[in-house]
Order: C-alpha cells, then structure tokens, then sequence
C-alpha cells in the first residue's frame, strides 16, 4: 500500500516581535486583558516581507531537514488567505524563488484550515501515484489585512509560514483525514477580497476604507470548539483508534480557551496539545505546521508516535 510519509518539517516567522503592552498603546486594553482572553502574549509581523518570501524560506528549510534535493519536488500546494497577488498564485512565486520549473503549483483559500485541506490533496495525489514529492505549505501575513484600530481582532493575529515535505512511502504515515466546511456561516469570519460593489458604479468600497478581517468571536468560539471535537472523532472512527491511542493533538493555534474546551470535552489533558500561539497569535493557515515543526525540533515525538492535526 502507498503512503504518504512527512519527511521534512520547516517554519520562517518575521523577526518583529509585538508584545501586548505595545498593542495597549494602540487601543484600549492591556496585557492582562488579552492573556486571560486569548493566552496570546505576543506575535511577529512582516516588516516588508512578503507571503511568498516567507513561504519560501519555511520551504528552503523543510527542503533542507528532508534530506532531499529540491528537484525532487513535483508539487507545491501553499494554503494562505494572504496571497500577494490574486494571479500570478502565491505558490507560482515559491516556485520560481526555489528555482523549480514545470511543475504544478497551486493556491488553497481554506483559511484556519488551509494546511490540513493541504495535506489532504496532497495524500491524495500520492496515493494515487500522480506524485512522489510534494512540498505543503502555510504562510500568512495576517498584518496587512488586520485593523489595528480594532481591538476584539488586533490582539489575534501574527504572520509565520510553516512547510513539510510529504513523500510516497510504504511505510505508515497519514493515515486518514477528514475535512468539511459550513457556508452558511460565512458572516462569523470574513475578508473581503474585492470591493463588494462595481467599481463601475461605485469608486469607493466601505468609505474608502481597506478590507480587513471581521469576525464575531461567540460564534466563531461556538463552530470552532464543535467541528474540532466532530473532525477528531471523525479521524478516530475511520481508523478504527480511540482517543487514548493519539499521543499528541496539534490544533489550530487560534485561541487557549478554544483548546481547553476541547481538551476538556475530551477528556485530555492539555499537555497532549502541542500548543504555542502564546509566542505566535493566529497565524490561520501556517499554525499547524509552525506548531509541528516546533515540536518536531525540541524533539517531543517519538517513532511511532499517532499525532492528529485540527482546526
């Protein structure tokens, strides 16, 4: 049976660190109010940088740590909400600063969930013996479309790109995935890609103002805490495992109070969570894999280790 084997893991966050007391002096709150709310205490922001630099040095490195030559490569899959262009993709742009040619590169928009969908189209490609070598990355800069002016999102986010390298095997590796998505919520958390009116009608979109995220934080706690516990269950159903069997969960880094709910609904204790959105915030699409390739540097799995990826 083919497999789909991660062989290499790598992550690049900006080296602008912004702590909560800075964002205390930009909107009213403080460092006390966002660590109780969120757990976050600070996050990195792109100083210049752009999504496909970042996504490319995450990529140098996963590249690196596999062992393997980059024209091994015959895929690129980058999941991000922040593409520096609607067209060429993002992924184009990794491509061609990674100096690869004539090979399929391609954009996914699953926001929180872009890596995991990643990974999945991924498998799948392996599985079906269409690819050998596929490179799987996040990358986010979160900033440029984040209102600083706004303090129930400000506190969020940060920018990162995470990356692997999935390579066929036959020996075990993803085992199952499961992934789904709810439309009708669509009001919970958006960003506007385009002027909501014609331009030709109407110049100004918003007053003039930029588009940026909005979210509603109790619906999107609400959906989020209840299709994690849905999606892990899923996982575990498929492969014929309980939840006792995982050794670690590596979920979406968005919120402490999110993953203590789950946690707690199932009954694990938290330090089976590889967690560090306290150093990070959200950085939607690259959490997981920057998460996955901190715990794979400090050495925290072990052979044999079952890890669930969540968001």
């Amino acid at each position: 049976m083919v497999y789909s084997k991660i062989i290499g893991t790598g992550a690049y966050v900006p080296a602008r660190i912004v702590k909560n007391d800075e964002l205390s002096k930009m909107v009213e709150t403080n460092d006390e109010w966002i660590t109780s709310r969120t757990g976050i205490k600070e996050r990195r922001i792109s100083i210049g940088e752009r999504t496909y630099q970042i996504a490319a040095k995450a990529a140098t490195e996963a590249i690196k740590n596999a062992g393997i030559d980059k024209k091994d490569i015959d895929m690129i899959i980058l999941a991000t909400i922040t593409p520096d262009f609607f067209m060429p993709s993002t992924a184009n742009l990794v491509q061609a600063e990674l100096g690869l040619e004539d090979i399929p590169s391609f954009d996914i928009a699953a926001g929180c969930t872009g890596f995991v969908y990643g990974l999945q189209i991924a498998d799948q490609f392996i599985k079906s013996k269409q690819s050998k070598t596929i490179l799987v990355i996040g990358a986010e800069v979160l900033s440029k479309v984040t209102d600083w002016s706004d303090r129930n999102t400000c506190v969020l986010f940060g920018d990162g790109a995470g990356a692997v390298v999935l390579k066929s095997s036959n020996q075990e590796g993803i085992i199952c995935t499961y992934t789904g998505s709810q439309g009708d919520l669509q009001e919970s958390l958006t960003l506007p890609a385009v002027p909501l009116k014609n331009p030709f009608l109407q110049v100004q979109n918003n007053n003039g103002k930029p588009n940026h995220i909005s979210m509603c934080g109790k619906e999107v706690f609400q959906f989020a805490t209840r299709i994690m516990i849905k999606s892990i269950s899923q996982v575990l159903n498929k492969s014929n495992l309980l939840i006792d069997d995982i050794d670690y969960i590596i979920p979406h880094q968005a919120n402490i109070r999110i993953i203590d709910h789950v946690a707690r609904e199932l009954k694990v204790e938290r330090q089976r969570f590889i967690i560090n959105l306290d150093r990070f915030g959200n950085t939607s699409s690259a959490s997981i894999p920057l998460a996955l390739d901190e715990a794979h540097k400090k050495k925290i799995f072990c052979p044999g280790n079952r890890v669930i990826m969540v968001a």
